[in-house]
């Protein structure tokens, strides 16, 4: 049994004691109590007031408090904006053609860095994974200096690339303009590909790793080459990674904001409609337009679409996690 000092006072004694009983049935939930505070103010409760806003008629000019109810309003006017379904298929065209490549260039290159690099596999996987942890911002900009139509050295690549003899028959002979409602789609796709291929890369290669040795070793003892290997043990074994790094690819590149927003200065370029995606189309209908209403509805129609693509990648490469398949 615990003793107690006897010459101490009794109310000293249960004092303690009832503030020991405190400590270990409260301050478990005092210490995370920072987590669900913050959470509560900077989570829950914009979510919940968008959803609330997303049915009233606000502007901040009008004064805190000062919004209208005007039910399913925003949305109706939302579903019928020609603006939203333009910067919508800009952000689905986007989510394809940037997204697409990431992982049919990242899961080859992460089988060869696995299997051929050996000691220097971790130096070129920091050196692909050096964009991604790159701000969003400062790439937007630097590209946007080499989409540049006279001096950008991307031109200049593709003009060095057009005298060779096969791949001039496919280049272009003049500058490519890529600030025109045409092309930009395809600059804002290269920036997004060069900046998470590395990330895509990562992922399929620690789930390379995590792949028995055996397996390829005793491939290798009946005969099957490096193609064989990778296409009848590596990628079916990838394919819980890349339902995880496809879901990751749908989410991010739908919310895609930060490249588009930069390379078309804000919305005041003369491509935005070429290239302005739906989380920009919000933006600028908050705080350049000033509807709040609207904004919110935009919001929520963009997130039931990331949960419907979410849905369908589920039912393509759920099953087969799950082992349904």
């Amino acid at each position: 049994m615990r003793k107690t000092d006897s010459s101490a006072p009794a109310g000293i004694v249960t004092l303690a004691m009832r503030w020991s009983n405190f400590q270990r049935r409260y301050a478990p939930y005092i210490f995370i109590s920072p987590f669900f505070i913050l959470f509560l103010i900077f989570g829950l409760y914009p979510t919940l007031f968008s959803l609330y806003i997303s049915f009233q008629s606000w502007t901040p000019s009008d004064g805190w408090g000062r919004w209208k109810f005007v039910g399913l309003e925003n949305y109706t006017f939302t579903l019928t904006d020609p603006m939203f379904w333009r910067s919508m298929w800009n952000t689905v065209w986007l989510g394809i053609f940037s997204g697409l490549p990431q992982h049919l260039i990242a899961i080859p290159l992460a089988f060869v860095i696995h299997m051929v690099l050996g000691r220097f596999k971790t130096l070129v996987t920091a050196i692909y994974f050096l964009p991604y942890i790159t701000s969003s911002v400062a790439i937007a900009l630097i590209f946007n200096t080499l989409f540049a139509t006279n001096n950008g050295v991307i031109n200049l690549v593709i003009g060095q690339l057009n005298t060779w003899p096969v791949l001039g028959w496919f280049l272009p002979d003049e500058n490519i303009n890529w600030f025109l409602n045409s092309t930009i789609k395809y600059g804002i796709a290269l920036v997004v590909v060069w900046q998470f291929t590395g990330w895509n890369t990562l992922l399929y290669l620690s789930a390379i790793q995590a792949i028995p040795k055996d397996l390829y070793e005793a491939a290798a003892v009946d005969g099957a080459n490096r193609y064989q290997q990778f296409r009848y043990i590596t990628l079916p074994l990838l394919r819980p990674m890349m339902f995880f790094a496809v879901s990751l690819t749908i989410i991010g590149n739908m919310q895609l904001f930060e490249q588009p927003f930069v390379l078309l200065n804000g919305g005041t370029s003369a491509a935005t409609q070429g290239g302005q995606t739906a989380a920009m189309y919000m933006y600028r209908t908050a705080f350049e337009w000033l509807d709040m209403g609207t904004a919110a509805s935009i919001a929520w129609v963009l997130f039931i679409f990331i949960g419907i693509l979410t849905y369908l990648n589920n039912l393509i490469f759920g099953r087969t996690v799950r082992g349904e398949v």
